[in-house]
């Protein structure tokens, strides 16, 4: 099972992401980061963070707006190695 990786911007934390987890937002949760959510369906965006490297997938098409290097962890799953600021 290829991991992915998801290196967290000026904080030395780096993440794997795999299979087991639904969403990039799993993987945060899962190591204590705490995103504001509120929908877990791309409605709201609340979770709103920035993607400075890499690529995501939705897995539901997000209805809230994202402008260009802004994404929504509650819904997209990691393709590849990404960076990402909290």
């Amino acid at each position: 099972m290829k991991k992915n990786i998801i290196t967290i911007a000026n904080s030395g934390y780096v993440l794997e992401y795999n299979k087991k987890h639904s969403n990039l937002l799993s993987v945060l949760e899962s190591h204590n980061f705490l995103i504001t959510y509120n929908c877990l369906e791309g409605y709201c965006g609340c979770c709103k963070i920035r993607l400075l490297k890499g690529e995501v997938h939705y897995t539901k098409i997000p209805i809230a707006y994202v402008e260009p290097g802004e994404i929504l962890p509650c819904c997209c799953c990691v393709i590849g190695d990404i960076e990402i600021a909290l």
